[in-house]
């Protein structure tokens, strides 16, 4: 009887084991089924869908991922496409996900596809039914939107320029083909940069307004441009006349690039040692963000000024700003330096006439220049204003007798005395050296006479 018991609860056990595992194939397969039914869909709005049908194609990396399932308007004009995606390696979507409408080729302005660039990394998932914003679609442009963009005249001219571009490769079609393989890393570069300006919408928008009005500006300036153009020509024409020296000129370049080869090369080394220098500015190079947080104020208040200057070279009106400034420099050249008809007489121009001038002012000035201190000192004395004291201005009183005369009834002076003040008094000098002004130094440097010529009288000097 025990082992007949113990032989029902290991059926049992395995009867239960069966039935667990069956639910756990049973679930799976209701998720896997319910997964095939509902496919993964989210919901892209684009300007214009114009070129899309309904069962279009659905591409990332150029391999089909899905179909557009449903085309409709929103309550703002804007396409809505509805995307639906059944392949697992490419959903759930990613934050980020652009979509575009790409064209397969130009031999049909239908058949259009959305192409998904899915972002690097792991952001944030789009959950089923989702919406790709108009930030994140892009619409193509027709070439019949693009061409209508020009008038009828510049129309007939690109028209002109496709049939030579026929015409130029006649017969030639082969080469023309081995040629065109050469451009396709350019185009695939011009490619790349042309959808980051696309990305860049902020940025490509500033780009062509300050375009418009450069070319605004420009077309303002048509006779500025004109002269401008006239003055090249008068160049390349000058430059060509030269044809021996420009031969010359050529000939000597091979060298000069082999030199200039030979000096790259060896800069090799240089590039080497830069590494050090590089090593040795990393931990300087964190501190400078601190340095360019202070100009970024400095920078912003620079604007004004830097505007106040374009104004200060060119600004409207008459003899206001630097261009003209800059134009009146012929007349005052012709003035300066050349001879002219002034006064009823052909004069030299003001340079020359002024060299002559101080030419013939070299010897007096000569003489002057030794009494330079005494100048000085004259125009020092007469250049100071008054003194203060605690209750304001002040000043000195000196009191002076003439010294013939009594003082506090004193007896007068001796005669001998009074007659040789009045010598000394009545004495003229005339002929003082520099230094004269001054009683004679201990070390004789004063008075001093430049030169055993220099027309001045040492023993002129001060009384006593």
């Amino acid at each position: 009887m025990a082992g007949r018991a113990t032989g029902d609860r290991a059926r049992e056990r395995r009867t239960l084991q069966v039935a667990v595992v069956a639910a756990i194939v049973l679930l799976v397969a209701v998720v896997w089924l319910s997964r095939s039914d509902s496919p993964y869909e989210v919901t892209a709005r684009f300007a214009s869908a114009s070129g899309v049908s309904k069962g279009g194609l659905v591409k990332v990396a150029g391999r089909r991922v899905g179909t557009v399932e449903r085309i409709s308007l929103s309550d703002d004009g804007q396409a809505e496409l509805r995307l639906r995606i059944t392949d697992d390696a490419v959903t759930p979507l990613r934050r980020g996900t652009i979509a575009a409408l790409r064209t397969p080729g130009l031999s049909s302005i239908a058949g259009k596809y959305v192409d998904l660039r899915i972002p690097s990394g792991t952001g944030a998932e789009i959950p089923e039914g989702g919406v790709l914003g108009r930030t994140q679609t892009t619409s193509s442009v027709d070439l019949d939107a693009f061409f209508n963009l020009f008038d009828e005249r510049t129309r007939a001219g690109l028209r002109k320029v496709v049939r030579g571009s026929g015409e130029m490769t006649k017969d030639r079609e082969l080469l023309a083909n081995e040629g065109w393989k050469y451009l396709s890393p350019s185009l695939a570069a011009s490619q790349r940069l042309f959808r980051e300006l696309g990305d860049d919408r902020a940025v490509l928008e500033r780009f062509v307004v300050d375009s418009a009005r450069l070319v605004t500006n420009v077309a303002a300036r048509r006779t500025d441009v004109t002269k401008l153009v006239d003055g090249l020509a008068d160049t390349t024409q000058a430059i060509a006349s030269r044809d021996d020296e420009l031969s010359d000129a050529i000939g000597q370049l091979p060298d000069f690039l082999r030199t200039a080869d030979t000096t790259f090369a060896n800069l090799r080394g240089t590039v080497g040692d830069l590494d050090g220098l590089l090593a040795d500015t990393k931990p300087v190079a964190p501190k400078l963000r601190a340095t360019a947080a202070q100009l970024r104020p400095f920078a912003a208040e620079s604007v004004p000024t830097l505007r106040s200057l374009a104004s200060l070279a060119r600004r409207p009106g008459a003899g206001n700003d630097l261009v003209e400034l800059y134009r009146a420099f012929p007349a005052l050249r012709d003035i300066a330096t050349k001879k002219a008809e002034r006064n009823g007489q052909e004069r030299d121009g003001s340079l020359p006439a002024a060299a002559a001038a101080l030419r013939e002012a070299r010897e007096p000035l000569g003489f002057l220049r030794a009494y330079g201190v005494e100048l000085t000192g004259w125009f020092d004395d007469f250049g100071h204003s008054g003194i203060y004291d605690g209750f304001g201005n002040a000043s000195r009183v000196e009191t002076v007798i003439a010294p013939t005369k009594t003082l506090l009834d004193l007896l007068p002076l001796p005669a001998s005395l009074t007659q040789g003040l009045l010598k000394q008094t009545l004495s003229v000098q005339r002929d003082r050296c520099p230094g004269a002004m001054e009683r004679p130094a201990p070390d004789g440097s004063n008075p001093w006479k430049p030169t055993p010529e220099f027309a001045c009288d040492p023993s002129e000097k001060p009384i006593g």
